[in-house]
């Protein structure tokens, strides 16, 4: 499982020409789910993300994670982080999970984060849709996350 996490000033995510989730300080997550991912992995990553120290504190050193700065998380799911581009012009997504493992570990991940930040903390984009996310990159600051089976998984 994979977290690509964007430090944004403010993101949101539009589905249909509707706004369906929308922050302002935090974390703009791109999710995916592999084949073989674990609820263990979304619980471990969830964990990793909300103490994630990617913010400034007073001597703008990243050193606060979200709760200090009472920052929000926008979670957008997104299997084409598992494309497989070794071959050819096009990429190949065999080894992203298929969608309805995907769409139950992307909820054990954000219901966990739910559990962590406060449900108020936690918006999120629409799976399986066709979303438009707009980011705002504060920094810019962009960290990947991967739990490569440290949640117990694999």
């Amino acid at each position: 499982m994979k977290c690509l996490i964007q430090r944004v000033s403010r993101a949101s995510v539009t589905v249909d020409g509707q706004v369906t989730g929308s922050i302002g300080k935090g974390f703009a997550i791109l999710l995916g789910v592999r084949i073989g991912d674990t609820e263990a992995d979304a619980l471990y990553l969830a964990e990793k993300t909300a103490g994630l120290r990617i913010f400034p504190d007073a001597q703008d050193k990243m050193n606060l994670a979200l709760g200090a700065v009472g920052g929000a998380v926008l979670v957008v799911s997104q299997f084409t982080l598992y494309a497989d581009t070794r071959k050819g012009n096009r990429p190949s997504f065999i080894h992203a999970a298929p969608p309805a493992e995907g769409e139950r570990l992307y909820e054990v991940y954000v219901n966990h984060l739910r559990r962590i930040l406060g449900s108020g903390q936690v918006a999120t984009g629409t799976f399986r849709a066709s979303m438009s996310v707009e980011i705002i990159n504060d920094g810019p600051v962009t960290i990947e996350l991967v739990s490569d089976g440290r949640g117990g998984g694999r």
